[in-house]
């Protein structure tokens, strides 16, 4: 494989990934070459150098994806977005910007593909005869707040469109951008139709930066959930994934998210598909050098000494003797505050079908 110029990590402000690594799919690997930010042919001078976002239209088919993925509770899901500006490292989605001939590297973080009238796909989607209502759960694959929705409004727009129709959801997060749409969340939640989730992966505010970049700050997220919380909605804390030796903090994570309203909880082990592994292992080289080593020995014991194996029965979780000390920390802590007594189950059954664009109900 030829030599991949790249910039300093350091020198790229507030950015997981410092280049446009080649993807899988691509024909040849070049050697040096300009991503078109006019930075890699050139020395960097200014160590905080800001890798602005570019955002594209797409005009999708469909907006409702169905999953048939036996170890997810979700059959279908929406992602107003592809790409994410939060620059996690180990974020798993990063090898889907293959399939646009972009790179999971710098351009899964700074190139954002926003899909076009999504509020009016999904109401005609849910305006079918055919229709059957089921939980929709949101953000998935990427943030559904990640920074470009203070302008662009997407997931506003999908949340409006659940809301008139009573059809239930659940959200997962980052971001306190959240905040923004309790207007729409709670009185949902109020009728059993709404729940949010929020990600703290560690209360480490350095560890935190350094993974996820451009997502809020751990005691920030707790605010979110605290806030959620005294809202009535049904709010969870996700603690994915968990990587060892960095994320060593389960126990307090919890803790403070049980403190702050959470009263559900789960977590995964870290996953590192196709692209995701070597740019987890340059991160990991040059944040924490002393510990790489062990933290691969680790994700390779969890993986079946690989850097990843998808099969279904033990990709979230891993396999193995230090998979079953995760899950019993676990379930020890969860079981210790009182954490996933209830199982929220949202109410399929109030969806009421909207009026078909220009046409109005009969009564």
């Amino acid at each position: 494989m030829n030599s991949i110029t790249r910039i300093p990590l350091q020198a790229v402000k507030g950015r997981g990934v410092s280049y446009r690594m080649p993807h899988r799919f691509e024909k040849d690997t070049r050697g040096a070459f300009d991503d078109g930010w006019d930075t890699l042919e050139q020395e960097v001078a200014d160590a905080s150098v800001p890798v602005p976002t570019e955002v594209t239209w797409e005009d999708p088919r469909s907006i409702i994806t169905s999953n048939e993925s036996p170890d997810v509770y979700f059959e279908r899901s929406i992602n107003p977005y592809r790409g994410c500006e939060h620059g996690c490292t180990y974020c798993y989605a990063r090898p889907t910007h293959s399939y646009l001939n972009l790179s999971p590297g710098i351009d899964f973080e700074t190139k954002i593909i926003a899909k076009r009238n999504i509020g009016a796909l999904l109401r005609t989607e849910l305006a079918r005869r055919d229709y059957q209502p089921k939980l929709i759960a949101i953000g998935t694959a990427t943030d559904c707040y990640q920074p470009v929705e203070r302008d662009l409004r997407l997931t506003r727009e999908v949340i409006e469109q659940l809301h008139e129709t009573s059809h239930a959801f659940s959200l997962v997060t980052k971001s306190g951008g959240v905040e923004r749409d309790l207007d729409l969340i709670a009185p949902m939640a109020a009728k059993n139709l709404a729940a949010v989730y929020v990600t703290i992966t560690t209360l480490d505010p350095v560890l935190a930066r350094r993974l996820e970049p451009r997502a809020a700050a751990p005691h920030r997220r707790l605010k979110v959930l605290k806030t959620l919380a005294e809202a009535g909605v049904p709010t969870g804390v996700s603690l994915a994934p968990q990587i060892p030796f960095l994320t060593e903090d389960m126990e307090q994570v919890l803790e403070a998210a049980w403190e702050a309203g959470a009263r559900s909880a789960f977590y995964h082990m870290v996953r590192l598909p196709w692209e995701v592994a070597p740019l987890f292992k340059e991160w990991l080289q040059l944040h924490y050098p002393q510990r790489a080593e062990r933290v691969m020995a680790r994700v390779h014991d969890l993986r079946g000494g690989k850097d990843y194996d998808s099969d279904f029965a033990t990709r979230m979780k891993g396999k193995g003797i230090w998979a079953e000390l995760f899950a019993q920390r676990f379930r020890k802590c969860v079981q210790r505050l009182g954490f996933n007594q209830v199982r929220v189950e949202l109410d399929e059954t109030a969806f009421r079908p909207p009026s078909v664009q220009g046409q109005g109900t009969l009564f």
